[in-house]
């Protein structure tokens, strides 16, 4: 069978969790003996058109001109093309910038897959007209899709209440990882000396509630910021903590580099509160950190009971105060994860729940 994945910036990975996503899914189909395509931007830096036996499709993406925007015109161009061919499958990662071209374009007689993200209209970065707009996308997406995919339960549920829409569920993956302390000696720490947060730079993933709770707290440990802090409010978060222990690494798209720092950091801080499962998430659960997380439907459906959870900045202070007495359970609590990244987030096992998917499609 042929297999198109698109909505993604393309392989291999050097931008995000779809990017993840689509390299360990498309190489794993490849070994199971499906042809697979992905679609990626034309400014990609890899330049073959090859990647571990799957094919790379480049398409124009003017993101350097226009901004995000850019998006809407490449996964048109993208969606376009990839009808013109002969796939049985067409799988969309994410719906925001595609679901317009699924109104303007011939798409009734393909098969097309969305994974439905998280609640995208949700972000406190849209403006009121953008949240709407994106609605109106996540509607689009759940109608005129063949199947959609839901990466977290609760976003299944949100789906089948909205919509009336049934989705499967299939989460990101992660493997277990083997961190090494030399790695962070670039970074000037050692172990256990330092907090860590790794995330995109936005306000919905509660950067200024962890760090605003770490300041007030007593702690004296060091506070390190994994993201781009380019963006506008990447600088604005860099100008607001510059006269504290807060220290900002900026992007860092090292494997080895993260799983290391996650690994040993005394605490990781984990603030994602729009949605889904999400693929840092799982990394930090495989590296075996000790988490603390954004208490929400999404990632209580992850951690279950095994990381401590806050709602805002004094509830990160009382836990950090209180770190010595919760650490008590700490290598129980990452003993759990590690089985459960075993037993259920391998990407071996979300292989094969997506080669699952494409049997029911074909039959």
């Amino acid at each position: 069978m042929k297999i198109a994945i698109l909505g993604t910036r393309g392989i291999p990975n050097n931008y995000g969790g779809f990017e993840q996503c689509a390299e360990n899914l498309s190489v794993g189909l490849v070994e199971n003996g499906y042809d697979v395509t992905v679609y990626s931007i034309d400014s990609h830096p890899y330049q073959s058109k090859i990647f571990k036996g799957v094919n790379i499709i480049k398409k124009y993406c003017p993101e350097n001109k226009i901004g995000s925007a850019a998006h809407f015109i490449y996964d048109f161009i993208c969606l376009k093309d990839a009808l013109k061919k002969d796939f049985d499958v067409i799988f969309e990662f994410g719906y925001q910038s595609v679901a317009i071209s699924f109104a303007l374009l011939p798409i009734k007689k393909s098969v097309i897959v969305t994974n439905m993200d998280g609640l995208e209209w949700k972000r406190a970065k849209w403006s009121p007209f953008v949240k709407k707009l994106t609605k109106w996308f996540e509607k689009l997406a759940s109608e005129k899709s063949t199947f959609l995919i839901s990466d977290n339960k609760g976003i299944q549920d949100y789906i089948k209440q909205k919509y009336n829409k049934e989705s499967v569920m299939i989460p990101y993956g992660a493997d277990k990882v083997n961190p090494k302390k030399e790695f962070l000696t670039k970074y000037n720490v050692t172990i256990q000396d330092y907090f860590l947060l790794i995330a995109r730079l936005e306000p919905e993933n509660n950067i200024e509630m962890i760090l605003d709770g770490y300041l007030s707290s007593e702690s004296p440990t060091r506070f390190l910021v994994v993201g781009n802090t380019e963006t506008s409010y990447g600088k604005y978060l860099k100008d607001k903590y510059i006269q504290s222990d807060i220290v900002f690494l900026g992007s860092i798209f090292n494997k080895e580099d993260l799983d290391s720092l996650r690994k040993f950091a005394k605490v990781y801080f984990h603030g994602h509160s729009v949605g889904g499962t999400n693929p840092a998430l799982l990394e930090a659960m495989a590296a075996k950190a000790f988490i603390f997380a954004h208490n929400n439907v999404f990632n209580r459906d992850v951690l279950e009971d095994n990381a401590f959870f806050f709602k805002n900045s004094n509830e990160v202070q009382h836990l950090l105060n209180c770190l010595k007495d919760i650490e008590k359970s700490k290598k129980q609590k990452i003993s759990n994860n590690s089985i459960k990244i075993d037993n259920e987030y391998s990407h071996q096992n979300i292989t094969n729940q997506y080669i699952n998917l494409i049997e029911k499609i074909s039959r």
